[in-house]
């Protein structure tokens, strides 16, 4: 699991107004205060386990400081792990929203504490069993497979991106935060940047093959069950939209 530690003085948040707002909203575990610590590692969006009236739960919220647009949008993670709560997709159940960036500094939520593994790396060091390591990829591509048979529209998320020209909608976006971010030129990006758009897979434009597009589907944004080759729960989905399943990447070599 991630390390924990306490936060660092830029992430602080007042836990005592934060253990009072979420009691009035009827979570009478934290009427008796909370404690945080924050989990160590990459997340765009800092992560914090809470620990209050003998349970664990998970808070997570936009970073302080001035935002890249479309990014951080811990809105749509927490809408689309809600609607996938009664799918079968392996998620964290969510228990509450807050936008309000009057109570802790920033917008957050707070979901259910999953316990188990994060995987550090994609080539899984810790498992020493190469059976266990392609039971595990296994399990990952059978959540995947789960997530893209979900009937999107029915739970709610027609209006969650559009159903076409995702490549393309990724390539622009990109872009975007790229060039917004930008301090020195770099010559490989600018020609990378250049050479996309002329080489978006044939069916990007279709919307037959409509689905929902985690957005940085990997291994260390999943917990595994503390023993078995098994997804618990699919995190991080911050880039998450409707996409496409593409027939093929061959126009892409």
């Amino acid at each position: 699991m991630a390390r924990l530690e306490p936060a660092t003085a830029s992430h602080r948040f007042n836990e005592r107004r934060l253990a009072d707002y979420l009691c009035a909203c009827g979570l009478g575990e934290f009427g008796g205060g909370l404690t945080a610590l924050q989990y160590q590692g990459g997340q765009s969006n800092p992560t914090y386990r809470l620990e209050a009236g003998g349970r664990y739960f998970v808070l997570r919220k936009k970073p302080p400081g001035e935002l890249l647009p479309s990014a951080h949008l811990i809105e749509r993670e927490y809408r689309v792990m809600k609607a996938l709560a009664e799918t079968g997709v392996p998620v964290p159940a969510m228990i509450h929203l807050c936008e309000d960036p009057g109570v802790i500094g920033q917008a957050f939520f707070v979901m259910e504490h999953v316990e188990g593994r994060v995987p550090s790396a994609p080539g899984l060091p810790e498992v020493d069993s190469p059976v266990e390591r392609a039971a595990i990829y296994d399990a990952m591509n059978e959540a995947l497979a789960r997530l893209h048979a979900v009937d999107w529209a029915a739970v709610g998320l027609a209006d969650y991106g559009k159903p076409s020209h995702y490549v393309a909608r990724q390539i622009s976006v990109w872009t975007r935060q790229y060039e917004a971010a930008r301090t020195d030129p770099i010559p490989a990006m600018e020609a990378l940047v250049e050479w996309l758009p002329a080489h978006i897979p044939v069916g990007d434009a279709s919307e037959e093959e409509t689905t929902i597009a985690h957005g940085d589907y990997r291994l260390d944004n999943m917990i595994l069950h503390p023993t078995e080759p098994q997804v618990l729960a699919i995190v991080d989905w911050e880039l998450s939209t409707l996409g496409q399943h593409l027939p093929s990447r061959a126009d892409l070599l």
